[in-house]
């Protein structure tokens, strides 16, 4: 069988007007249910998070940053839920050569999606003091007990990449079929914004992971990564987008969205320089927390500027404000935490 040939680069234009197209119906329904998630994977940008080797095009660093910031700026539904694969998909790089040629290329090409289940291991309720997710191995099987406690599209995959703690102490990774015996998803959770994304949480009751992975993925689990400020930059530019289209009728609030273009463009050199060059781990959480700073600052002006429309539900705004509130909680080390609590008393 001839490997698919993907577009290389991926026409991201064209993908952001199918998922500006989308969005509305992504952000109710999912973008599995709307079209946008194979539109995603139509347009190539899966297969470049996806080494070569593996059957996908291996992006770099900086492209993958700029795509997320593209795609974010048009369906932030649609960009948090490719965050969320492209997790799993970095889990499972790490898997031994024959777990790997099974899986990723067609992932690459957006069949069997998948999504990660991770955050008991960074920052969901670590302060129990014992894993939220246990793995036990006897009997030469392992078996799954306990609770994944945010897990986007649960509903809409086929399978869930999650980590668990050990009897020893450590960490082991798995992949789990959504319909395998003993697991169970809940409703997704009713969020004050981004419910397209169907997160839930997911129990585990003597579940039987379909594959172990033994090595964990270079670096270890990471939370509040560049990828996470990309969405943010993308985001800021939809409120920006808004501001000025308010500023046609209204040309005081041009000087507004000037500065807000120049405070977003600066942000976003200062994203694609560490993408490109690298980032130390404060550096890296002070972008974050001037990505959450700005995220919120613009779309409060955004429904500033669209004064009573703009607060009534369904306005696009409205949706925009919500969504913007999310970078607050959403994979939020405490240095980001303590440093945006920081910006708000001072």
């Amino acid at each position: 069988m001839n490997p698919t040939v993907f577009p290389h680069p991926p026409d991201l234009g064209a993908l952001a007007d199918t998922l500006s197209t989308l969005a509305a119906q992504s952000a109710e329904q999912g973008p599995w249910r709307s079209g946008a998630f194979e539109a995603t994977a139509r347009s190539g940008l899966l297969a470049g998070f996806i080494a070569k080797e593996d059957g996908g095009t291996a992006l770099s660093d900086a492209a993958i940053t700029e795509a997320l910031v593209a795609i974010s700026a048009r369906c932030l539904t649609t960009a948090l839920v490719v965050t969320q694969w492209a997790a799993a998909v970095r889990i499972l790089s790490s898997a031994t050569a024959d777990v790997r040629s099974a899986m990723l290329p067609p992932l690459a090409r957006g069949a069997d999606p998948t999504t990660v289940g991770i955050s008991q291991l960074t920052t969901s309720r670590r302060h129990l003091g014992r894993p939220a997710l246990v793995a036990t191995h006897t009997g030469g099987e392992w078996r799954l007990d306990g609770l994944c406690p945010w897990v986007t599209g649960a509903d809409s995959t086929r399978t869930i990449v999650t980590g668990a703690g050990t009897a020893e102490g450590g960490q082991a990774f798995f992949v789990v079929p959504t319909d395998a015996p003993g697991l169970t998803i809940d409703p997704p959770l009713a969020m004050l914004a981004l419910h397209g994304s169907r997160t839930s949480a997911v129990h585990f009751a003597g579940v039987r992971p379909l594959v172990a992975i033994a090595t964990p993925p270079a670096g270890g689990v990471r939370t509040g990564g560049l990828s996470t400020t990309a969405l943010a930059v993308g985001a800021a530019r939809a409120s920006l987008t808004a501001i000025a289209k308010e500023a046609e009728a209204r040309p005081t609030l041009a000087a507004v969205a000037d500065d807000f273009s120049t405070e977003i463009a600066n942000l976003h050199d200062r994203l694609t320089a560490a993408a490109t060059d690298g980032i130390e781990p404060s550096g890296r959480d002070r972008l974050r927390a001037d990505a959450n700073g700005l995220v919120v600052r613009v779309a409060q002006a955004a429904l500033t500027a669209s004064k009573g429309a703009g607060f009534v539900t369904g306005h696009l705004v409205e949706r925009l404000v919500r969504e913007s509130l999310f970078f607050l909680v959403w994979s939020c080390p405490q240095a980001v935490a303590d440093a945006f609590l920081c910006d708000l008393t001072s």
